[in-house]
């Protein structure tokens, strides 16, 4: 049985070497050369040495985060209140279908509903109002950056609070609980771990978030997502791309340290 175990896994092994491990080496291997072709450690030193660099990654984090936190504010009632409901199955199903919609058809939606023409200038102007210049702001930027992440953050969370045992919730009522306070002792504690990888698969991504950048922030929202695209495109110093690439990839592993499980004596905490 392990023999034919290892026999099956072999592929993923293999898929697991050609795509995710062979393009990370390649990336750090090279953010080490030069636009002339020469190794050397110029990339590092123009990052950590350039104050436009490090605003950029201020702002990049300063985005994913409230991307995350909007995003998690919505996601988490959301999930509880589809544990509720009777055809909890099919609201997931609406939920998620958007992600089937390409990327980019969504961002070009977007842009019809924010533009000066569009739909919410047109419901503003019966009241008087407007019209306003919503598209290429922050606040469209981050409204289109939540409403893409939202299926992510809600299915981790739906999980958990689904696989709770409703005998705990009950308990927590005879022993004389509210309803407040079996949902901070008992629920929220237990769907922390839904949370957790939540914040996993909004927050990584939004770091390097370039296409909405461009499409619904016009340029004005600048992130090291940004800056990879136009050193890969434009200046073509993809030594610089890939220094950028790096630094994205230490701070991939340092959020999934912050929101990983902790293991103590074999023993999850």
């Amino acid at each position: 049985m392990t023999k034919l175990r290892r026999f099956y896994s072999v592929p993923y092994y293999i898929w697991l070497l050609l795509f995710v491990i062979a393009p990370v080496l390649l990336i750090i291997y090279q953010s080490f050369f030069d636009m002339n072709g020469n190794f050397s450690l110029v990339n590092y030193e123009t990052y950590l040495g350039s104050g436009k660099y490090l605003t950029m990654t201020l702002n990049s984090v300063w985005y994913a985060f409230l991307i995350t936190l909007f995003t998690l504010l919505i996601s988490y009632p959301t999930a509880y209140f589809l544990t509720k409901l009777r055809h909890k199955d099919l609201w997931l199903l609406l939920i998620i279908l958007p992600t089937w919609i390409n990327l980019l058809l969504k961002a070009y939606a977007f842009i019809g509903i924010f533009g000066v023409h569009g739909g919410i200038n047109n419901f503003l102007g019966l009241f008087g109002i407007g019209p306003e210049q919503i598209l290429f702001t922050d606040f469209s930027f981050l409204v289109v950056a939540t409403y893409i992440e939202l299926p992510f953050m809600i299915l981790p969370i739906f999980n958990a609070l689904e696989e709770i045992n409703p005998s705990l919730v009950f308990a927590s009522r005879d022993l004389g609980a509210n309803s407040f306070e079996t949902f901070r002792r008992v629920i929220l504690p237990l769907s922390m771990n839904g949370v957790k990888s939540g914040v996993q698969a909004v927050f990584i991504p939004s770091l390097s978030l370039f296409m909405l950048t461009r499409l619904i922030g016009g340029n004005r929202v600048i992130t090291l997502g940004t800056a990879i695209e136009q050193h890969f495109l434009v200046t073509q110093n993809w030594g610089m791309g890939s220094t950028i690439g790096v630094i994205l990839i230490i701070a991939m592993f340092i959020v999934m340290s912050l929101t990983g499980e902790k293991r103590k004596g074999g023993v999850k905490k």
